[in-house]
């Protein structure tokens, strides 16, 4: 028997066709049980810019549906009904980190038990290991380790291209950068500019962490401050490096400190247009010094996300981070606002060291599976989000 669609708010519906119904989308009015959210419905309706005080209602709001719908209209605008996802593999080269951040449990002393750091070699293993999977993009990351030489990271992304030139090579934050640029005697751009000649891409969007003088002196003070990070990121966006951008929230952080996060990564997108996703980032505090802190509610995660789709009117793409989140929520929040769920994220450890309770990475058939039963479609894509086509090749492949 034939069936319709019908939206209603936020909620996909289902309804059987008969003589008393007609194959038809019902446009109605949106409810809002805060009646504050008028006002945003609006000014989305009509492309005005969010502000601050606009900020300070969505998070302080808690009619969580009506948030939701707010997101998903802006969502469906951008994207339609698509969610993509990557078949993607985390590398992490090190845990030997000198800046001991609060909230890592990943971080160890040279010497400690369970202290890694990959020889080149290594990682020629770690890649071979998997080199019959069809993985698009290399997400490298790791400490801040004071006994690696400069020419180490360049023979690290030189090797991953050699041995998957088809992938894209997505490695170092913000804070790696500033700190090969200090062992190189090297600028930011001339650092840049090297990784880049040996096979940099694109760059993931960790080490801000939330944008906050305050926060920073409690919880992260050696590393560098957001100010640098914007820096970094600004010199990486002139030499035509695409990055990511993230904000971590569940510790200790404000939502008026969350807002102005997200003012300052839109603000630095205006100028530069070199931000492909933005990625909320759920604080895990097992294993952590912060462990006395709960979890992230799901109304929090949920929240997060539909506020940056909300906020951040310049970014293309907000992911749901399931490894994060948990898949069954991520499959939720594709209705809040985003419209990617990363990817497979093979042999992820960093948030797992902190507690995460998620798969340690998924199958092309469970994230297409996670993306169907949520009601949207799944597209795979490569690291600058060309749709993948059956047969493996990019559909378009121009940047």
């Amino acid at each position: 028997m034939q069936h319709d669609q019908l939206w209603i708010g936020n909620s996909h519906l289902t309804r059987l066709k008969s003589k008393r119904f007609y194959s038809k989308t019902v446009t109605m009015k949106p409810h809002f049980t805060d009646t504050r959210l008028k006002h945003i419905y609006q000014k989305i309706s009509a492309d005005q810019r969010l502000d601050h005080d606009d900020g300070r209602v969505l998070y302080d709001t808690g009619d969580l549906i009506g948030l939701g719908y707010l997101a998903d209209m802006v969502r469906r605008r951008r994207h339609s009904d698509i969610a993509y996802w990557i078949y993607n593999q985390h590398l992490n080269y090190t845990n030997v980190c000198t800046n001991r951040c609060q909230f890592c449990a990943f971080a160890r002393d040279a010497g400690d038990m369970g202290a890694f750091t990959l020889s080149i070699k290594d990682v020629k293993s770690r890649l071979m290991e998997r080199i019959d999977e069809p993985v698009r993009e290399l997400h490298v990351v790791g400490g801040i380790n004071p006994e690696l030489p400069f020419q180490y990271y360049l023979d690290l992304i030189k090797t991953i291209k050699k041995i998957r030139p088809e992938a894209t090579v997505k490695a170092f934050t913000a804070v790696e950068i500033d700190y090969f640029a200090e062992i190189s005697g090297q600028s930011i751009e001339k650092t840049i500019s090297s990784l880049k000649n040996a096979g940099l891409e694109m760059m993931p969007g960790g080490g801000a962490e939330v944008m906050s003088t305050r926060v920073r002196k409690k919880l992260f003070h050696r590393k560098i401050d957001h100010q640098r990070w914007l820096d970094v990121m600004r010199a990486a966006h002139t030499q035509g490096i695409i990055t990511n951008a993230t904000m971590l929230y569940g510790h200790i952080e404000t939502n008026t400190e969350k807002i102005a996060h997200l003012i300052a990564l839109r603000e630095l997108q205006d100028d530069t247009g070199g931000f492909s996703a933005f990625i909320p980032l759920a604080f895990h505090s097992g294993h952590t010094r912060l462990a006395h802190l709960p979890e992230t509610t799901a109304f929090d995660d949920l929240k997060n996300i539909a506020a940056a789709r909300l906020l951040l009117d310049n970014f293309d793409h907000i992911k749901a981070y399931w490894v994060m989140i948990g898949e069954r929520l991520a499959q939720v929040a594709l209705a809040f606002g985003a419209d990617d769920l990363d990817g497979t994220i093979i042999e992820e450890k960093i948030t797992h060291m902190a507690g995460a309770k998620s798969a340690r990475g998924l199958t092309r058939s469970e994230m297409r599976r996670m993306i169907t039963t949520a009601g949207f479609t799944p597209v795979e894509r490569d690291a600058f989000y060309r749709p993948i086509t059956a047969s493996g090749r990019k559909i378009d492949e121009t940047p």
